[in-house]
């Protein structure tokens, strides 16, 4: 019964980071335009470029 003291303000302490990760990544911009990244593997992209340098 006694590790609840300890277990209890841990988890919270843990939820409370986790909300704080996610706030953070939300409002910098993280989540921002999700399709573009899944839809531009589909695009055909035959324009002539450079080399890959060796």
């Amino acid at each position: 019964m006694d590790i609840l003291y300890l277990l209890v303000p841990l988890s919270v302490v843990l939820v409370l980071g986790i909300i704080a990760i996610l706030g953070w990544s939300v409002f910098s911009g993280q989540f921002d335009d999700m399709e573009q990244q899944g839809e531009r593997i589909l695009e055909d992209d035959d324009r002539p470029g450079r080399p890959p340098s060796s």
